[in-house]
């Protein structure tokens, strides 16, 4: 799996030793890293296909990065199956929004 650093460099590497957190905790880290992952992969295909004008590598590029977002929903559905404190969190913050959008 690879992610960006603030620089925009690639990283190759889980940032967490795996081994030392437990398999429960790993398992966790290792759906957390695959969003991450996901996530910049979706934003690297929307940089790159606003930077072309190219329309055919645009649409490609558009549609790579709408599977990455499946990708990103695929992973959180078993992060929310697994860590019930995230699930809770994440309802949380929607009724917080829509508090102060009143939406």
């Amino acid at each position: 799996m690879k992610t960006t650093d603030g620089a925009g460099k690639m990283l190759s590497q889980i940032p967490v030793n795996l081994v030392k957190i437990g398999k429960k905790w790993a398992d966790m880290e290792i759906l957390r890293v695959g969003i991450i992952a996901e996530l910049d992969a979706v934003n690297l295909y929307e940089q790159l296909a606003a930077a072309t004008e190219n329309e055919d590598l645009k649409k490609v590029l558009l549609e790579i990065a709408k599977e990455e977002k499946t990708h990103v929903g695929e992973f959180q559905a078993l992060l929310l199956k697994v860590d019930k404190q995230q699930l809770e969190e994440l309802k949380k913050g929607a009724k917080e929004v829509e508090e102060l959008t009143g939406k």
